[in-house]
């Protein structure tokens, strides 16, 4: 049985559809990419799933229930943790206070073993730990946002862009992190502009071209086809990824 199965998905914004009916089924412990080009609708795709944007039309079932009109906070507690695009920090508060909140959120308190945990995970955060988030470079910042998220304990993660923005060095280092929580068994919905590092990685992939899903297949067969690549990555493989 498929973890995330979204079957018609239509939403928007104000009188603006922006997906048009999109099917998708992502199975346990499995990594799944979105690609496209920007607009094509992959980081509303994620908002809609995580419950922050309303169903216009269709279904979706997260770890067999249906969850269309499910509110947010009920979707989290559920295992279902979206980390956005941007970050967003609790800017003012410690690294350490923002796993704190994140970790009460799921369990009703604190939690100090799962802090060692994530600490032992992501050694720079440990060091910064009574540092306030804001301070923080933006890699840091990412693999926080990361950190938030895992100290809740997730059955599913949605990542929006984890790569934004990062030097080539640091996005190796997210990369990593991505594929070791894959490792562990945690599933994955991955949005991620360079399209080709996302396909590396992916046991599977759909392509969204303006709010449609154009293409899907296996990462590896997916990034192995340069007429796929060309068309709707904005790529060929003979001259590499495209600017994010």
């Amino acid at each position: 049985m498929a973890l995330l199965e979204v079957d018609g998905l239509k939403a928007g914004y104000g009188r603006i559809e922006i997906l048009h009916g999109i099917s998708l089924r992502v199975e346990p412990h499995m990594l799944c990419a979105i690609v496209g080009a920007n607009g094509a609708g992959k980081t509303t795709l994620l908002l809609t799933l995580s419950r922050l944007l309303p169903v216009r039309d269709g279904r979706i079932l997260f770890d067999g229930r249906e969850i269309t009109r499910t509110a947010s906070h009920t979707v989290v507690r559920a295992g279902l943790l979206h980390v956005p695009e941007g970050r967003r920090m609790l800017a003012e508060m410690t690294v350490q206070e923002n796993l704190l909140v994140a970790a009460a959120a799921r369990k009703g308190g604190s939690a100090p073993a799962d802090l060692d945990a994530i600490y032992a995970r992501f050694p720079i955060l440990g060091e910064r730990r009574a540092l306030p988030a804001g301070s923080l470079s933006g890699g840091e910042q990412q693999m926080l946002a990361i950190a938030r998220a895992l100290i809740m304990q997730p059955k599913m993660l949605l990542l929006d862009e984890p790569s934004m923005g990062l030097s080539p060095k640091l996005v190796e280092q997210i990369f990593a992190i991505i594929a070791e929580e894959r490792a562990r068994g945690t599933t994955i919905l991955l949005v991620e502009q360079n399209a080709r590092k996302a396909l590396a990685i992916a046991d599977y992939a759909y392509v969204l071209e303006r709010g449609t899903i154009a293409v899907e297949g296996k990462g590896g067969d997916l990034l192995d086809r340069e007429e796929i690549t060309a068309a709707y990555l904005g790529e060929s493989s003979a001259t590499g990824p495209a600017s994010p």
